[in-house]
């Protein structure tokens, strides 16, 4: 059982991960809490359910499996992708010599906006991935689907394919921006606009470019985790990105918020208290237990585990 544990736990924080990446990146640029981007995950899973509708589905014998997902992961990543692009020039350029408080009430409006936007076109009803996950439509025939067979199995251990195309995908992302923002221009550009945006800006950096850019990975990032919440569960549902939203948050915070390793180690430990307080005392205690760990951490190590104490200057 704790094997099996792990591993859905490991699974659970990859996403986690992913979504406070989103948090950590903004955060880092503007210092700024983008409480909307739990909804910008949420529209992720959305466009990855409309483009397995738009396309027929895995049942349809003239499409294979996988140029399918891959299809869905371009459809989610694109899609919130330039949402976050659009959130960031309309709801808070505008607002950025403004007193610090009007961000956070653009981002609580955005975040009900899109939750509300999502209502009306996809309706109170889960929608769910349910070809993946039920190799049949019809619920009186049960079978698992191409997704959620059991890869291997060890010791009572069941791996699951979805399971490892979550891993796997969430390293290759986690590698892919760490290598962005170490080796190229535009990595610079943000680290430097991290560091002193307008200093930045008076050596020639396009900050508003960066900025931009900046809420377009992020918000990819939360596409991509999006799908594979739908694959990984089946449902999806137009007030998913809430609570998903505030656990990704916690990740960015116990791990250091403005670090990108803090915030995959902030998720992966936030996906295992999750999994391993589900397993050992029951669902009614996992969110209790994550949020337990955010306010400790916050007592002990208010930075973070990663995070550096910012000396501020007055």
């Amino acid at each position: 059982m704790f094997i099996q544990l792990l591993v859905n736990g490991i699974t659970l924080g990859s996403l986690y991960g992913l979504i406070a990446l989103g948090y950590s990146m903004v955060y880092g640029i503007l210092k700024l809490l983008n409480f909307a981007h739990g909804d910008v995950y949420m529209i992720g899973a959305f466009a990855g359910y409309g483009a397995l509708t738009l396309l027929g589905g895995p049942l349809s014998p003239n499409i294979a499996i996988a140029p399918l997902v891959a299809l869905m992961f371009l459809a989610a990543m694109a899609g919130s992708g330039l949402l976050g692009v659009v959130i960031e020039r309309f709801a808070y350029r505008p607002l950025r010599d403004a007193p610090r408080i009007a961000p956070l009430i653009s981002a609580l409006g955005v975040s009900f906006f899109l939750q509300n936007s999502a209502l009306l076109l996809f309706g109170a009803q889960f929608r769910s991935y349910e070809s993946f996950v039920l190799g049949s439509k019809n619920p009186e025939f049960f079978e698992p689907g191409p997704l959620t067979n059991p890869l291997f199995v060890v010791k009572n251990v069941n791996v699951q394919l979805i399971q490892v195309i979550v891993l796997s995908t969430t390293v290759g992302l986690m590698v892919a921006l760490t290598v962005l923002v170490a080796k190229t221009q535009i990595g610079k550009a943000m680290r430097a606009t991290s560091y002193d945006r307008e200093a930045a800006s008076m050596m020639g950096i396009d900050t508003d470019r960066v900025i931009a850019t900046t809420f377009f990975i992020g918000s990819l990032l939360a596409g991509a985790a999006g799908v594979m919440f739908g694959l990984l569960f089946s449902q999806v549902f137009h007030f998913m990105g809430f609570l998903a939203g505030l656990k990704g948050f916690t990740a960015a915070v116990v791990g250091g918020i403005g670090s990108i390793p803090g915030a995959m180690l902030g998720g992966l430990l936030v996906g295992l208290a999750e999994a391993f307080a589900a397993g050992y005392l029951g669902g009614r205690w996992s969110d209790l237990t994550v949020f337990g760990i955010l306010i400790l951490v916050l007592l002990v190590r208010p930075s973070g585990l990663l995070g550096t104490r910012a000396i501020q200057k007055v």
